[in-house]
């Protein structure tokens, strides 16, 4: 089924994180690379998933996703940062698994649910952004999750604790590796308000931040 077709069927328009692998990725270990992903659009029989790294029609996935569980399925379709994934599961599962999606969706909608941490982590309308890396050279990443400190990224580039970067157009330092992806923090917090427009860019553009982290292209930082 093509993406297009699937936005005609009936499906819950439900954000949930999680993790999968791809054939033939591997790390410098050899084992498989783990990206991060999220659902956008899920019934009982496929799900539209954005991810990183998006593969090729015809790959078989088996994704965890939080609140969902493990899965089996195949891409059907493509387009730029999502696939799209047939499940194969018996009908038990899809009848256990569509009774959970109207659970989760109601869930949701609780305005009780709140994050009450100081830097509250913040999944952002659209998760795909860009790193400029030091060389001033730039990769694309998937938003994981993000606050005022710092953000949780996935992408193909895997750089090392320390590396400078920009998320976007905010500086930072790579200060943990993730199973998925890795964290930056942040060298200047940017007000909460301006986050999201200033972490989620698909162009380079200046940077929030001290120039001595600053990646060395020549850019001058800018408190934006």
């Amino acid at each position: 089924m093509s993406v297009e077709e699937f936005s005609q069927q009936w499906a819950v328009d439900i954000s949930v994180g999680g993790s999968y692998s791809l054939p033939k990725w591997f790390d410098p270990q050899g084992r498989p690379r783990t990206f991060a992903c999220r659902t956008t659009r899920v019934s009982a029989y496929r799900m539209m998933v954005d991810v990183p790294v998006v593969g090729r029609v015809g790959d078989l996935i088996k994704p965890y996703f939080r609140d969902f569980g493990n899965f089996e399925g195949r891409i059907s379709d493509t387009k730029s940062g999502r696939f799209l994934l047939e499940l194969e599961m018996t009908n038990e599962m899809r009848e256990t698994f569509l009774n959970k999606l109207t659970w989760i969706k109601e869930k949701q909608k609780d305005p009780s649910i709140r994050d009450s941490r100081a830097d509250a982590r913040i999944i952002p309308g659209s998760p795909h952004s860009i790193l400029t890396l030091a060389d001033g050279s730039v990769q694309k990443c998937f938003i994981i999750d993000m606050s005022v400190s710092g953000v949780a990224v996935s992408s193909s580039y895997q750089p090392e604790i320390g590396t400078p970067l920009a998320v976007g157009a905010v500086v930072g330092r790579v200060v943990r590796l993730l199973p998925d992806g890795f964290a930056v923090q942040f060298v200047e917090k940017p007000s909460r308000g301006e986050l999201e427009r200033l972490v989620v860019r698909t162009a380079p553009l200046r940077w929030v931040g001290s120039s001595d982290a600053a990646p060395a292209s020549g850019l001058v930082p800018a408190r934006a």
